[in-house]
């Protein structure tokens, strides 16, 4: 399970998604994440899944590497679509009267349905980011976006540098964990056996060597950054010029309508929530 979490690795592909300029992403992707949480009908919420699916196939991502992206969250989804589902209000009851059966009613079904949709679609956007802009392009986005920040002598580039690295190390500590929990099960540890809390207590053996070896590989990346003489952003050039082209201006129109049709839906049709 632990090797199937893909947060923060980047998928190299020649797609309309990839050409975008990282900067729009980074908006686009605020964009709909927010209009994601505003829907509050069917067919507004049917639309975002359209944008969703939409995104996928013009990312050329693959579907595995998405589905490893939304497994390591199965547990969380069915956990809140049954929690949806016995809590929704109004409505009569499906079942019958019998412990927490009678509190299932059509509205809880339409609303576990809803958020479990929401959650597929918050995650996939969120991983599409990602998947489609690597780490240095994601940096200078975030730069490039918080820079008035700067007349306020907040280090820009060193909040910026921070989150990416914080977010590129996602899949490398992740892949240091698969490596120590298969040198200990060599030495007949057992991760798999027990409770969930006999589990809990068996991963503990595993943070020692963690921490130890996320320490020494931030002072190696430290020691590297200062051979190349990196100083921060002052003085700082890019090899590459973010520059914004029509392709860039057709997103953000495709972004407005997809917002004013989350609204027109919202509007006319019934709210689950």
């Amino acid at each position: 399970m632990i090797s199937d979490i893909t947060i923060g690795q980047y998928y190299p592909a020649n797609s309309v998604l990839h050409r975008l300029d990282a900067r729009i992403k980074l908006c686009l992707t605020a964009a709909l994440v927010g209009l994601m949480f505003f829907c509050k009908s069917f067919p507004a919420l049917g639309l975002s899944a359209a944008m969703t699916l939409l995104a996928v196939l013009l990312s050329r991502v693959p579907l595995r590497m998405l589905w490893k992206s939304m497994r390591p969250i199965l547990y969380i989804l069915v956990f809140t679509a049954v929690l949806n589902l016995f809590y929704g209000k109004g409505g009569d009851s499906l079942l019958p009267d019998i412990w927490l059966l009678r509190r299932i009613t059509l509205n809880g079904i339409y609303l576990a349905v809803f958020m479990a949709v929401r959650i597929i679609c918050l995650v996939l956007i969120s991983a599409l980011l990602t998947y489609t802009t690597t780490p240095t392009l994601l940096t200078d986005a975030i730069e490039r976006l918080l820079s008035p920040l700067a007349y306020l002598r907040i280090p820009i580039h060193t909040l910026a540098m921070m989150m990416t690295l914080a977010l590129r190390f996602i899949p490398v500590l992740i892949e240091e964990i698969e490596r120590i929990m298969n040198a200990q099960k060599a030495r007949g540890a057992d991760f798999e056996s027990g409770g969930l809390l006999s589990r809990a207590k068996a991963l503990l053996p595993i943070l020692v060597p963690l921490l130890i070896s996320a320490f020494r590989r931030a002072y190696d990346l430290a020691f590297a950054m200062e051979c190349r003489c990196y100083t921060g952003g002052k003085g700082r050039t890019r090899m590459k010029q973010m520059r914004l082209l029509p392709r860039d201006g057709l997103a953000v129109l495709v972004l407005c309508a997809y917002g004013a049709g989350v609204i027109l839906l919202n509007r006319y049709f019934f709210h689950v929530m």
